[in-house]
């Protein structure tokens, strides 16, 4: 089976995803998958229409404003987190959703204005590459892109692993960013958030995103492969509040 394309509840050790290819296997695993009437412990908020669909959790848009959809569960200070997804986008002429999933603060924790986030990956609809951050107060953000082919109905997996010591990104099954620096670890507890992001104001292309799973392991263990990858860039995220 090529990297990136995952069966769903197959957890045995080969190149499908980041959870069997680095052995996260071994820690204990909560799955999510998308079948029948959708799970109560979703929190959506936004415009579009958010979903069970074919089983995939399905974010339909509108062609106005952004929606989302929280994991309203305990959060993790440290794990592993993996979904695989795909968009699609329905319309041309308009401004481009972005597709994003996210680590926020659980529970009635202060957002801090997205100071706290986490990307496993985000990206335009339409666009040729995926960006990772991870944004710790004050103002710090730690940021890399990567070149990707990100066309219509086309899966990847994405997967961030926090650390006592370090964040690391995956992308189909590979190790894509190592970042270790101390500033980076808020230490927060976490949950996923699913977002299409709108440009306020514009006019957008209808579109919608699709999860076939999401899954959260444990930190019980190191991964069985090395994580060692290139470090984010460091900026300044002046929105924290």
């Amino acid at each position: 089976m090529l990297p990136g394309v995952a069966r769903a509840g197959d957890d045995v050790p080969g190149p499908v995803h980041a959870g069997n290819t680095f052995g996260w296997y071994r820690s204990g695993v909560t799955r999510y998958e998308f079948h029948g009437t959708m799970s109560s412990y979703w929190d959506v908020t936004g415009d579009g229409v958010v979903q069970d669909q074919h089983g995939m959790l399905t974010l339909n848009t509108t062609d106005t404003g952004s929606e989302s959809a929280t994991l309203a569960q305990r959060g993790h200070r440290q794990g592993r987190w993996e979904v695989r997804l795909r968009s699609r986008r329905f319309e041309t002429g308009h401004a481009n959703y972005r597709v994003l999933t996210e680590l926020v603060p659980a529970g009635a924790q202060d957002q801090h204005c997205g100071g706290l986030n986490v990307a496993l990956e985000r990206y335009r609809i339409g666009g040729d590459r995926a960006r990772f951050s991870i944004r710790t107060l004050p103002d710090n953000s730690f940021n890399a892109r990567l070149p990707m082919e990100l066309h219509n109905d086309q899966w990847h997996t994405y997967a961030v692993e926090v650390g006592p010591d370090h964040i690391s990104w995956f992308v189909d099954a590979a190790v894509v960013r190592t970042e270790r620096r101390p500033a980076a670890l808020s230490g927060v507890p976490l949950t996923v958030r699913f977002t299409m992001e709108a440009v306020p104001g514009a006019q957008m292309n209808r579109s919608r995103m699709q999860l076939d799973w999401l899954r959260h392991w444990t930190y019980r263990y190191p991964s069985t492969k090395p994580i060692t990858a290139p470090q984010t860039h460091q900026a300044v995220f002046a929105s924290a509040c």
